[in-house]
């Protein structure tokens, strides 16, 4: 959910949020125009040169006795098969929230009834000889959970009350606190020694480190004006790629950065120019950032961006509630991308903030 949270208990109206989006577009207007929207027979195609994709929007297909409800993130095993957690409906409790589709977009089962209303975060965990899956869940949910690849729960935890950070009754809690009291969580990262991080990205703002049994170790961060302190602390990644030392990078999504932290926490750098960054994959020496002012950047080797695809900002601001007409919405560009994952061969996955659900598959050319 990309309604901007301040560092108050309070909420952006809608209005606001529209507005946010809207003071983006003149930033954005500005990049280089790194991306590019042409038609190659009946196929889209975004991007230029190395960085060139075929668009498949609205990828995998939800059998009938299934509907979207605002998809939120995506994930890819080894196998190639699609995970999809959607924000699910909270009166629908026997309603999945996670589906699972194979590499041709072919459904093959759902599950995660327990995180209706509250779906989030989603990501794939090669642990041994076998594969597991860590989940979000936000609004009235407020848990994070481990589960094998068909939904079965390996561990389940709410609020972690030893980190000192929490409201009285946070640990038991089903109402959606909006405080930096209250325990929101919304995403995942793991860390070489079996343990994990998890982003606080609409409670606390806080980053909290886990070992590999799931016990709450340490957290880092919190609310604040940037420079190791966020606004929404909201997605967030261990950045292993070649040649530089691991980090972990957080999205400080309504400051429209990302910040840069040592793997003990220790804030290093800000990188600006952002349009609230939701999350974070990499491949190789890319990064990927999936932005919901509509556009999905990839960072190269220095941290510039190397590509802007699908960038349509300007009618973020000229196209009331664009998220909610799916007939105004144009092939090749994006609404809102919520989260974004590289499979092995380099195309991306892209999930979008949006009612009716909408994932995109990006393939590389």
């Amino acid at each position: 959910m990309p309604t901007d949270r301040s560092s108050t208990p309070s909420r952006l109206s809608r209005r606001g949020f529209t507005g946010a989006l809207a003071l983006g577009a003149a930033a954005a207007a500005a990049t280089p125009a790194l991306a590019r929207v042409r038609q190659a027979g009946k196929e889209t195609i975004i991007g230029s040169g190395e960085h060139t994709f075929r668009v498949q929007h609205h990828f995998p297909q939800l059998p009938d006795r299934y509907t979207w409800q605002t998809t939120h993130n995506v994930a890819v095993d080894g196998a190639g098969n699609l995970y999809v957690i959607h924000e699910g409906r909270k009166e629908q409790k026997d309603h999945p929230a996670i589906f699972v589709f194979d590499p041709t977009g072919k459904f093959i089962r759902a599950f995660g009834s327990q995180f209706q209303g509250g779906g989030h975060g989603i990501e794939v965990r090669k642990e041994g000889e076998g594969e597991f899956l860590y989940v979000c869940a936000y609004q009235q949910v407020k848990a994070f959970a481990k589960l094998t690849l068909d939904g079965e729960t390996v561990w389940y935890r709410k609020a972690p009350m030893e980190s000192g950070c929490y409201a009285a009754g946070e640990d038991v809690s089903t109402t959606a606190t909006w405080t930096r009291e209250g325990f929101l969580p919304t995403n995942v990262a793991f860390l070489d020694d079996g343990g994990f991080l998890l982003a606080d990205g609409y409670g606390t703002f806080k980053i909290h480190r886990y070992d590999k049994d799931a016990n709450w170790v340490s957290c880092f961060g919190g609310a604040g004006d940037g420079q190791g302190t966020f606004n929404t602390a909201h997605g967030l990644w261990v950045d292993r790629r070649p040649g530089r030392a691991a980090t972990i990078v957080v999205t400080d999504r309504a400051h429209d950065t990302l910040q840069v932290f040592s793997m003990e926490g220790v804030y290093q750098e800000t990188l600006p120019h952002f349009g609230l960054p939701a999350n974070i994959d990499s491949w190789k020496d890319l990064l990927v950032v999936p932005e919901l002012k509509a556009c999905v950047t990839l960072l190269g080797p220095d941290n510039k961006p190397v590509a802007k695809l699908g960038a349509a900002v300007a009618r973020l601001g000229t196209v009331e509630n664009l998220r909610g007409q799916p007939d105004k919405w144009v092939d090749g560009e994006f609404v809102h991308p919520h989260d974004a994952c590289f499979t092995p061969s380099g195309d991306i996955f892209v999930a979008e903030w949006v009612a009716t659900g909408r994932v995109t598959k990006l393939e590389k050319v």
